[in-house]
């Protein structure tokens, strides 16, 4: 009898979970450092490029070097890397223009639109609990996103763009979201992991001559200096640690579980933009995070109670244990 890869250890689980967290907002942190030096495009490059090296280890250490790499839905890889590519250009560019609370907070997002796309592109079934959620979570997107609204002049033009930006970056993510539900029936977790950090990797680098082709400060890759450099390629190192983290914690929990933990990115992002870039988040972002939130909470409840019902609806002999 084969051993079983996933061991009930809730504690080590959430540890792996935060940790990933904390290293995803310190990553989101040294693109944002190095964005007024770096376009959307090259920094997408080398976070996704770096962190192929340390995907590549794991799975030679874990054993899976060979069969973790076999892609069996082509296109679907192809789709999910381009969307998610965009999503993550998206919000580098935003970073530039927005506090790192903000851009965290209308990040939360992505669990409205992933529940309204799985109705549309999925056939789920929405009802009230979820509907309910989804409203509460998009007025608290709103409540974050209206003071940028004004235009009066050329700062709250930029902040506004980058709002927008960032918002169109959770619409994408929520896409990916369902490509990877679709994915995960057909392929490996590692080879979905790998193939985006591939596909990202040659789609940005796709940005390079755009800066010729359209002359614009904000297209054009940059040669900043070994500091900057230093900062965007430690960037795509702890990317691919902070990736390989998260998919860690779901072989020790549930994924009901350790999705409320994706929150923690609030305190985070909060605590780092304090103390590195001096941003202090206001009540309204606050206030409208929290609504975020409670809707991103209620519809984890929500799934997690449709997950018990379908297992208490199947047989007794049916098999358990199908990776998230």
């Amino acid at each position: 009898m084969s051993k079983s890869l996933t061991q009930n250890r809730p504690g080590r689980a959430i540890a792996l979970k935060i940790g990933a967290v904390f290293l995803f907002m310190v990553m989101a942190a040294l693109i944002k450092a190095a964005s007024g030096q770096v376009p959307p495009g090259q920094a997408v490059f080398f976070r996704s490029l770096f962190a192929i090296p340390i995907i590549m280890g794991w799975l030679w250490q874990q054993g899976h070097l060979h069969d973790g790499l076999k892609a069996n839905n082509i296109l679907g890889h192809v789709w999910r890397g381009l969307f998610g590519t965009c999503a993550m250009g998206l919000t580098f560019a935003g970073l530039a223009l927005l506090p790192l609370p903000e851009v965290t907070a209308i990040g939360y997002a992505t669990p409205m639109f992933t529940v309204i796309f799985a109705a549309i592109f999925l056939g789920e079934r929405v009802r009230l609990i979820r509907l309910s959620a989804v409203a509460l979570g998009l007025i608290g997107v709103m409540i974050v996103i209206a003071p940028r609204l004004s235009l009066d002049d050329s700062y709250t033009r930029a902040a506004a763009l980058g709002a927008l930006m960032v918002l169109v970056a959770s619409i994408l993510r929520a896409l990916v979201q369902i490509h990877v539900r679709r994915l995960v029936q057909t392929d490996t977790t590692s080879a979905i992991v790998f193939y985006f950090s591939l596909t990202a990797t040659v789609v940005s680098l796709l940005t390079l001559p755009l800066g010729w082709l359209i002359p614009h400060a904000s297209l054009a890759w940059t040669n900043p200096g070994l500091n900057v450099i230093g900062l965007v390629i430690c960037a795509g190192l702890i990317g691919g640690v902070a990736q390989i983290m998260v998919t860690s914690s779901y072989r020790f929990g549930t994924a009901s579980m350790l999705a409320p933990f994706d929150y923690a990115s609030m305190i985070f992002a909060t605590l780092i933009g304090w103390l590195v870039f001096s941003e202090v988040p206001t009540l309204t972002i606050l206030v409208g995070a929290a609504l975020v939130i409670a809707g991103g909470v209620l519809i984890i409840w929500r799934e997690r109670q449709l997950g018990l019902d379908r297992s208490k609806s199947k047989p007794s002999t049916a098999p358990s244990g199908t990776p998230n």
